[in-house]
């Protein structure tokens, strides 16, 4: 069983900071549940109560539409290396474009990225410690580097344009608000 607290404790906090990859999950009312796994140097806890993360350009916008429809998000870290541990992050989460005040702030905790989309803000509500011992052993051999060589390729103007034609929905066609935040125009019909 695990153990469930009301906010991150310190060894918990070094345990995230320590994490490679973590795994998102958001839902709306309806349609599909997304679980989408994210990595890089993409996360930061920015105190006990609060988790942030930068979303770049992607194949979907998922997190997006759902946050929209229903703000609840499970960020969740599991133990690959060392100590077995599955770590849980439940709370309501908002999304943050270029367009909105806090944008600039939250987007230098990151390194630069011409791709970045969005940042995600988890108010942590509760946390869940479990034991993680059926979480098999994997090393870390590095970051991926072609999603970058693609933004780098593609540019500002060229992800954008990808945001246009890529971006705007859910796979459930709920809208993510992504050509609006950003000041974009939709393609003609």
């Amino acid at each position: 069983m695990g153990k469930l607290y009301s906010e991150l404790t310190d060894k918990q906090i070094d345990f995230i900071e320590q994490q490679k990859i973590f795994f998102v999950g958001t839902a709306a009312e309806t349609g599909t549940v997304n679980i989408s796994p994210k990595g890089g140097d993409s996360l930061r806890v920015l105190d006990e109560n609060t988790i942030a993360w930068l979303n770049h350009t992607g194949s979907g916008n998922e997190s997006a539409a759902h946050v929209l429809r229903n703000p609840r998000m499970t960020i969740m870290f599991c133990a690959f290396e060392g100590e077995p541990l599955i770590l849980r992050a439940y709370g309501q989460a908002r999304v943050v474009h270029a367009s909105d005040g806090a944008w600039s702030s939250l987007l230098d905790l990151f390194p630069p990225s011409v791709a970045a989309r969005q940042v995600y803000v988890l108010d942590i509500e509760k946390v869940q410690s479990s034991c993680g011992m059926s979480v098999p052993y994997y090393d870390y051999q590095g970051d991926r580097q072609e999603l970058n060589n693609w933004f780098e390729r593609t540019g500002e103007a060229g992800i954008k344009d990808y945001w246009v034609k890529k971006n705007q929905q859910s796979i459930d066609g709920f809208d993510t608000e992504i050509v609006e935040r950003a000041g974009l125009q939709s393609p003609k019909e």
